[in-house]
């Protein structure tokens, strides 16, 4: 039985939209220059109630979809769809390919979305509650569903190729990426569309976050409160946004021209089966996820010179992170940078955790890194937790040093973990 080909996976097109830039090219730059977008929350929805521990969050402000979409059409779809939808159309436009031009069956997406349309679904109950259930839209259930995103981006694009939609909480977008990465590698499409967006930035998701203590409470320093590793880290930080990727083969891209920014090589995921919300201790699962997905890239632990942690800033996951990364690399984590050994970074300490889309938006400090040899910071470093200690965690100045390779961890409630790899591009 001959086996089946193994293509190349690229990356030629990338978009994001997220609370430090509205574009994937400023959200770089605001990573790069240690920019937070960590503010107070301004927003009528949340002054309607009283008890707020936490009043901040990661916004994506003084922003509209009216560049993508026509009013009426956008009035149908939750704001995690319009989030999606605006980085997918950057990203298409990026890539520079015409979906319109190739064969719909052999192009695909995959998105995640850990939340879903969970504004649809506030203000749909209020709306129930104030007016009886035939006040109720029409559109509610196709702005709500988690798939929508997916929905409403292969119906613009014609995506009639593997769709499908990860909901694995923060590790949706990494799930997501791993999967269109294989249904390329498999030969069952030449291009998909892949990333993850959320919009849970609400009353209900904010307050539910905030009374199981998982959040900053660092109100009176908005820009401060996200501080993966350090000492004084007291929860994360919820935010918004969206990334999405143009995903092909080698030789779909190559017989196009196509302008090639990276290999996705690597992918794995595991599950701890331990605790719903809290990691394993020792990142059991996280470990298993990286050294994985080094077995699927076919690489040696000293053949990555950085990791986009997922350094949520929590007091357990940053500490049990640290600990997988000392088991999977051994020496080569624990040497230093600037000894040829790994560093690591959470971009999270300047755009918080997005949830499902985290991922995804991590990804384009992944790309930019392996092109312009830059590794982007991890701000408010002041005093790094002693059990983080042994780990180059690049603090609050970005790092030039020369990077060909590098793995993006995501993981989420449910012990789900996800480890993808990206490395130069070398044809």
């Amino acid at each position: 039985m001959t086996p089946t080909p193994r293509h190349r996976v690229v990356i030629t097109g990338y978009g994001a939209l997220t609370n430090i830039g509205h574009n994937a090219a400023d959200t770089w730059e605001s990573m790069k220059a240690g920019r937070s977008g960590i503010t107070t929350i301004d927003s009528e929805d949340f002054r309607k109630y009283e008890g707020w521990t936490v009043t901040i969050g990661g916004q994506v402000k003084d922003w509209t979809s009216d560049s993508v979409l026509e009013k009426r059409e956008a009035k149908r779809m939750d704001r995690v769809s319009l989030l999606g939808l605006c980085a997918a159309q950057e990203a298409v436009d990026h890539s520079g390919f015409d979906f319109s031009k190739g064969s719909p069956e052999r192009q695909g997406i995959v998105m995640g979305s850990g939340i879903g349309g969970i504004s649809t679904i506030e203000t749909s109950v209020q709306t129930m509650v104030a007016k009886g259930p035939s006040r109720i839209s029409p559109f509610t259930v196709p702005k709500l569903m988690a798939n929508a995103v997916t929905g409403n981006i292969s119906i613009r694009f014609n995506l009639q190729g593997p769709a499908s939609t990860h909901a694995t909480a923060c590790a949706s977008s990494g799930h997501a990426i791993g999967d269109a990465m294989e249904a390329i590698r498999s030969g069952k499409a030449d291009v998909m569309l892949a990333g993850g967006s959320e919009a849970a930035l609400t009353p209900l998701c904010l307050g539910a976050f905030m009374t199981m203590k998982a959040l900053s409470t660092r109100n009176d320093a908005p820009e401060k409160a996200s501080r993966p590793f350090d000492s004084g880290r007291d929860g994360f930080v919820l935010s918004e946004g969206a990334a999405v990727y143009v995903l092909e083969s080698e030789d779909h891209a190559k017989a196009r021209g196509a302008t090639i920014y990276a290999e996705l090589c690597g992918a794995a995921n595991s599950c701890d089966a331990g605790h719903i919300t809290a990691p394993h201790p020792q990142g059991r699962g996280a470990g298993h996820a990286m050294k994985w997905a080094l077995d699927d890239a076919g690489l040696n632990p000293e053949d990555i010179n950085y990791i986009n942690a997922h350094g949520t800033s929590t007091p357990l996951g940053d500490v049990a992170e640290v600990i997988a990364v000392k088991t999977v690399f051994g020496d080569h984590a624990t040497k230093g940078g600037v000894n040829g050994g790994l560093v690591m970074n959470s971009t999270k300490s300047m755009h918080g955790h997005c949830l499902g889309a985290s991922g995804a938006v991590e990804l384009i400090a992944c790309i930019h890194a392996v092109n312009e040899n830059i590794v982007a910071p991890t701000i408010n470093l002041d005093e790094v937790d002693p059990d983080c200690a042994d780990v180059d965690i690049v603090a609050n100045v970005a790092r030039e040093m020369p990077i060909t390779t590098v793995m993006n961890n995501t993981f989420g409630f449910g012990g789900h973990n996800v480890s993808l790899i990206v490395r130069k591009y070398q044809g």
